[in-house]
């Protein structure tokens, strides 16, 4: 456990994890950000891929307002607030950095920006099981991690790892999310599984933790993310959208329920 609070005002800090590139994660954790942020809750999120940042991309974000004091304010974009190592270094710069300045980086955006109080804390981390994974898990007391994954076996196979790698560090897992699950025709309303469809399920089914939900491929939540209008800003009436706002109600009743367990035990303790 760490030694210190690094982030006292904020009550839970969720990771956004996947154990390969290329699944969805930054677009996962950038629309329940958002889903939960118009629903009322003080949401943030970090940015913890230091090599590769997006977040600020995918939110129309682009530096946050001058420090005041000692404390570094995090931007505002769409309710959220975010910070992100591509606010302070220009997106041609390669960041070729070892652990430990990694580690540093993520002990700064924690301890040294001013997050107020919040309900929730995203943390976007790199794809993998490297040292990002590890700072966040010494730094901060984790409510729980999400699992991000795509319905192929290669997908699958690499989200076990990194689940294997927060269960190691006592780090709860909150869930799987199935990204891409399925194409839903927006003409003929059929839909066809593109990268088949069902995995993310049976792994949490077989690993005996919950599963939050699948989440349809569609153009449109690509173009979202390019533009910086998440698609739950963006058509929030959409099929898409109303998926990200129920895997936010399904991971915040999960929370809230692992959350009332730890009280639980403190009391019979």
């Amino acid at each position: 456990m760490p030694s210190e609070n690094l982030i006292p005002g904020v009550k839970n800090v969720i990771a956004v994890s996947s154990g390969k590139g290329g699944v969805g994660k930054s677009t996962i954790g950038v629309n329940l950000a958002v889903a939960l942020a118009q629903a009322g809750a003080a949401v943030g999120l970090m940015d913890a891929d230091i090599h590769g940042p997006n977040v600020p991309l995918m939110m129309g974000v682009e530096r946050p307002e001058p420090p005041q004091g000692e404390k570094i304010l995090p931007a505002i974009g769409h309710g959220v607030k975010i910070m992100s190592m591509a606010f302070f270094v220009s997106e041609d710069t390669p960041m070729v950095w070892r652990g430990p300045m990694v580690h540093g980086a993520i002990q700064q955006f924690l301890r040294d920006v001013d997050w107020g109080t919040l309900d929730y804390l995203f943390v976007d981390l790199p794809p993998g099981t490297g040292d990002a994974q590890l700072s966040i898990s010494q730094l901060v007391p984790l409510t729980g991690a999400i699992i991000v994954t795509t319905p192929q076996d290669v997908a699958l196979l690499d989200s076990k790892k990194g689940l294997a790698m927060f269960q190691k560090v006592n780090v709860p897992i909150l869930g799987i999310i199935e990204n891409m699950s399925f194409f839903a025709c927006p003409h003929c309303h059929q839909t066809t599984e593109i990268f088949s469809r069902g995995g993310g399920r049976a792994a949490a089914t077989r690993l005996q933790i919950p599963f939050l939900g699948e989440v349809p491929i569609d153009s449109a939540i690509r173009v979202g993310g390019d533009c910086g209008v998440p698609i739950v800003v963006a058509d929030p009436a959409s099929l898409q959208s109303q998926t990200f706002r129920d895997i936010a109600k399904t991971l915040t009743s999960t929370i809230d329920a692992q959350n009332a367990m730890k009280v639980s035990l403190r009391i019979i303790q």
